[in-house]
């Protein structure tokens, strides 16, 4: 982690982030709070046990989140898009983090410690209900992924990871190449299957028409036979 002129001061001013409903005093008293942080590729955020030292909000780049099971395979729990938020969740709860966050791509994060977070969360309701329909909406991400996980089969969840993944980042110009590029170990940790069934199973979507792939990058070809073989499961 790199500490040393790194400006994340955008996250205050860009519609999508949570300080934009703070009043002007208050996004300016933050603003002089705050401590930015630059993570390369591959580097570690927090780890599973480690304490939270704050609210963290993603100013640039991509973060995976995931816990360790059984034989230290990686279960990835949630994907971070520029503006989201971690480690807010163990902060409330009074508890070390349960998952470890790991960068994607070179990354910027914003951190709000924990004493100017809650004066924040006292003085104003509207940034306090921000924060619990963040909460709530990736408790009900967390539902549905659990159901999806376990009651779909292999090619209905990769089906599922492979739309999630265009929902959460978009699409390159083409509007066909979903804008992350995953090793094929992390899209079967998203899809709760081993690598070797992500790797056969990405190369029958390609042989169906499905979709494309060059290296990392994955084309949607058949957005509705995609969307249908994620829906049967």
């Amino acid at each position: 982690m790199i500490q040393k002129n790194i400006d994340c001061d955008k996250c205050f001013d860009v519609p999508e982030a949570i300080f934009t409903l703070l009043t002007p005093e208050q996004k300016e008293l933050a603003r002089r709070n705050h401590s930015c942080a630059f993570y390369k590729k591959n580097d570690v955020l927090f780890k599973e046990g480690d304490e939270p030292i704050g609210l963290l909000v993603l100013c640039e780049g991509k973060v995976k989140i995931f816990r360790e099971g059984v034989g230290r395979r990686e279960q990835i729990v949630r994907m971070v898009k520029p503006y989201g938020l971690m480690g807010f969740r163990a902060l409330f709860a009074e508890e070390n983090h349960i998952a470890t966050a790991v960068a994607l791509e070179d990354t910027v994060i914003c951190i709000l410690d924990k004493e100017e977070l809650m004066k924040l969360i006292r003085e104003n309701s509207d940034f306090a209900i921000g924060l619990i329909r963040s909460l709530a909406t990736d408790l009900g991400f967390s539902n549905r992924r659990t159901v999806a996980l376990t009651q779909k089969h292999i090619r209905g969840r990769l089906a599922e990871s492979l739309l999630f993944l265009r929902d959460t980042y978009g699409m390159e110009d083409d509007e066909a190449t979903i804008k992350i590029y995953l090793s094929r170990e992390d899209i079967a940790n998203l899809s709760n299957m081993t690598t070797s069934n992500a790797i056969r199973t990405l190369s029958t979507f390609a042989s169906e028409g499905v979709i494309s792939i060059s290296g990392r990058k994955i084309k949607i070809v058949d957005l509705k036979k995609l969307e249908r073989i994620s829906s049967l499961g």
